[in-house]
C-alpha cells in the first residue's frame, strides 16, 4: 500500500457516455459494481478494495474521476487534486442540496455496466468526496444496492446532504417501492462526515437508511502522508484506514458490504 499501483490486472477502458469520455478500470466477472474512488483518487487502497469486490464474484467498474491513477497520495499532490476538484464544474463540493453534475455520467455508466454484465442489477459504492453519489445512482433503475462510505459533501455544512429535496424524495420513493435499503459507514470522530449528516439521511429516508458507526480506535493509524497530515482523522472505513486483519471492525464492515452486494445482486 506504500507503492504506486500499476493497476495491470484491470482492463483500462475509455468509455464515452453522454458526450463525455472517461477512463474506467474494469475487472472480474459477475454482476457489475460501480466503485467511485475517494479523494484524492484511485490509490492503492482503493484498488485493493476493487480487487476484493472482483474476488467476491463481481465485475468492478472503477472510474477515474480525479487524481493520478494508482498513485500513493502525497501531501502536495493530494492537496492540489482536492483544490482542483472543489472548483471543477463536475462537482459541487460546498453546495448543500445540490447534486454534482458528474452523477449523470455515473448513472449512465451503471446502466451500461448492467447491460454488459447482466444479472438482476448493479451495485454502487461511493467514498468520501463521492460518497453521496452512490445515493444519486439509486435513481438509475438498474442499481439495486448502494453503499455510502463516509459521504463528505457538502464540505462546509456537516448537518446537510448533497442531494436536493426532490432527489431525496425520489430516492426514498424508489426504496419504498422496490423494498430496498442503502448502507452507510463512518468513523465516530470523522470531521468530514459527522453524526449530523447521518441524522439528516435518516430523517429523509427513515429505516431505509442503515447506518454503521465505527469507533475511532478501529482505524488504522499508519497510512499515507496525505491521510496522516491532511485528513488527520479516522475517515476511510474500507480503504486507507482499514486494518487488514481478522476480527477487525473495518474488515467486518468490508465483509458486510460484500454480503450486501451478494444479497441484492445474486442471480
Amino acid at each position: 500500500m506504500n507503492e504506486d499501483d500499476p493497476l495491470e490486472d484491470f482492463d483500462r477502458r475509455r468509455i464515452g457516455l453522454d458526450g463525455v469520455t472517461k477512463t474506467v478500470y474494469v475487472a472480474g466477472k459477475g454482476p457489475a459494481v460501480i466503485l467511485m474512488p475517494e479523494m484524492p483518487g484511485i490509490s492503492p487502497h482503493v484498488a485493493r478494495f476493487g480487487r476484493w469486490v472482483r474476488d467476491a464474484g463481481f465485475t468492478v467498474y472503477l472510474p477515474s474521476l480525479f487524481g493520478r491513477d494508482g498513485a500513493v497520495p502525497t501531501v502536495e499532490e493530494g492537496t492540489a487534486v482536492f483544490r482542483r476538484a472543489c472548483v471543477s464544474a463536475e462537482f459541487r463540493a460546498f453546495a448543500a442540496h445540490e447534486s454534482s453534475p458528474v452523477t449523470g455520467w455515473l448513472r449512465s455508466l451503471a446502466r451500461l455496466a448492467h447491460q454488459e454484465c447482466g444479472g438482476p442489477g448493479a451495485g454502487a459504492i461511493g467514498m468520501c468526496f463521492t460518497g453521496n453519489f452512490a445515493l444519486t445512482l439509486m435513481l438509475e433503475p438498474s442499481v439495486l444496492a448502494s453503499v455510502l462510505a463516509q459521504p463528505s459533501l457538502p464540505l462546509d455544512s456537516p448537518d446537510r446532504v448533497a442531494s436536493p429535496p426532490a432527489e431525496l424524495a425520489a430516492v426514498g420513493q424508489r426504496l419504498d417501492q422496490d423494498d430496498l435499503t442503502v448502507m452507510a459507514y463512518r468513523f465516530q470522530g470523522d470531521r468530514f462526515c459527522r453524526a449530523q449528516r447521518f441524522a439528516a439521511y435518516s430523517a429523509a429516508l427513515g429505516d431505509r437508511f442503515i447506518a454503521r458507526v465505527l469507533p475511532d480506535s478501529a482505524a488504522n493509524s499508519e497510512t499515507s502522508p496525505f491521510f496522516e497530515q491532511v485528513i488527520a482523522t479516522p475517515h476511510s472505513v474500507v480503504t486507507a484506514h482499514l486494518i487488514d486483519a481478522a476480527g477487525e471492525p473495518t474488515i467486518a464492515a468490508r465483509d458486510e458490504i460484500l454480503s450486501f452486494f451478494h444479497h441484492r445482486l445474486a442471480t
